[in-house]
């Protein structure tokens, strides 16, 4: 789950390992294989865990921080039914009106499905545009606008993207209907 703010993004790794799946990752964590998965090896699996994805905004990677992770009991695990949690988060560059986000996630690709999902932003001036994601969603695309940033020179170019052309339509035939109400009062403005 991807949160876009303004001045960072946040996201959430859920990793659910199934019966078939769980002695191999708990391996990957269990690095002494003492059977339990200490706070440091949790940890350390957490970082490897955002070692395999990336996240970018406009063509430029972002650096990642680690904000939590949990990990449930062992034995909720190997029944499948337990969910490692990875909370991360990224500062953005400075605000531009017009955004493209993307995301890859290539954590243990050969036993992995991945489902990746752009969450509604709490903050009005921030609006989801256009989705994309590969087949097998290790890859996803946002684009956003972000209304209080300053304009920029890339507004027009990404009119596909969050503003969208109906928007500009929108606004030229409001302008058109303002021309008509001053042409009809004789060009005086009532």
């Amino acid at each position: 789950m991807i949160a876009v703010e303004k001045g960072r993004v946040q996201a959430e790794i859920r990793l659910a390992p199934g019966v078939m799946v769980f002695p191999s990752v708990f391996a990957a964590i269990d690095r002494d294989a003492d059977g339990t998965a200490s706070e440091a090896e949790q940890r350390a699996y957490a970082e490897r865990v955002l070692g395999d994805v990336s996240l970018g905004v406009d063509g430029r990677r972002l650096s990642l921080r680690l904000i939590s992770w949990m990990f449930p009991p062992k034995a909720l695990l190997e029944q499948g039914r337990g969910e490692i949690q990875v909370k991360f988060e990224a500062d953005m560059p400075a605000p531009t009106v017009a955004r493209r986000l993307s995301f890859e996630n290539h954590h243990q690709r050969a036993i992995s499905v991945y489902l990746v999902n752009g969450l509604v932003p709490r903050d009005s001036d921030i609006r989801l545009g256009t989705q994309q994601r590969s087949d097998d969603q290790s890859f996803y695309q946002l684009d956003y606008a972000d209304r209080s940033a300053p304009p920029n020179e890339s507004w027009f170019i990404s009119l596909s993207g969050p503003w969208g052309w109906t928007d500009v339509i929108s606004a030229l035939l409001l302008l058109a209907a303002a021309a008509v109400a001053v042409f009809r009062r004789g060009g005086r403005v009532a």
